[in-house]
């Protein structure tokens, strides 16, 4: 018999007013992706003032409006409290789940940039895909798609094609933060 005084409350969102029950833990590599991310954002802003969060710090947009990202860097820490963000965080990443899918893309990725998001990453694990937007007047416009490509996809391009596709996630919050590929995509294959 389960012990219900150790059971975690369900995970909620609210996405415009509505309440949404969130899908159980994340699977295995959509974890691994969210992990990795918190870790790396958690390692190279020790001792800055902007923060790392992983999941499961709600973020309070709006009375309409509440999100759990996946991972994320707060630089003004006057909005964070106890209980949560609140306000727009710096940087949010969504790791993307066919469940969730529709939401981090839209209605999600709206609110964000209106509230003042600067920067937002979209990952796919499966694909080994970052997606990153940068808030230009209060919506985001795409600034590039990181992949890690096969040995096969890395012979038929063109030298300064291999070369930028090796770059890593330059943070925009940061002149000298770099995110590596391979460490957000670490033992993700692990998975099956």
């Amino acid at each position: 018999m389960e012990n219900v005084a150790y059971s975690d409350p369900p995970r909620v969102e609210r996405i415009e007013g509505k309440t949404y029950l969130m899908s159980p833990r994340p699977r295995g590599k959509h974890h691994r992706a969210a992990f990795n991310i918190a870790h790396i954002f958690e390692g190279y802003l020790k001792g800055k003032t902007c923060m790392a969060f992983d999941d499961g710090m709600p973020v309070y947009l709006d009375g309409e409006n509440t999100y759990i990202p996946d991972a994320m860097i707060v630089c003004d820490r006057s909005i964070i409290r106890d209980a949560g963000i609140y306000g727009a965080p710096d940087l949010v990443v969504e790791v993307l789940s066919p469940s969730t899918m529709k939401h981090d893309r839209g209605a999600k990725m709206r609110h964000y940039a209106a509230a003042g998001v600067k920067e937002y990453w979209l990952v796919v694990p499966e694909l080994k895909t970052v997606e990153v937007y940068y808030n230009e007047d209060g919506h985001f416009e795409i600034h590039e798609t990181y992949a890690i490509y096969d040995d096969l996809a890395l012979q038929e391009m063109t030298d300064e094609e291999r070369a930028k596709a090796q770059e890593g996630i330059p943070v925009s919050l940061y002149d000298d933060f770099v995110v590596s590929l391979d460490d957000i995509f670490l033992d993700v294959d692990v998975f099956q």
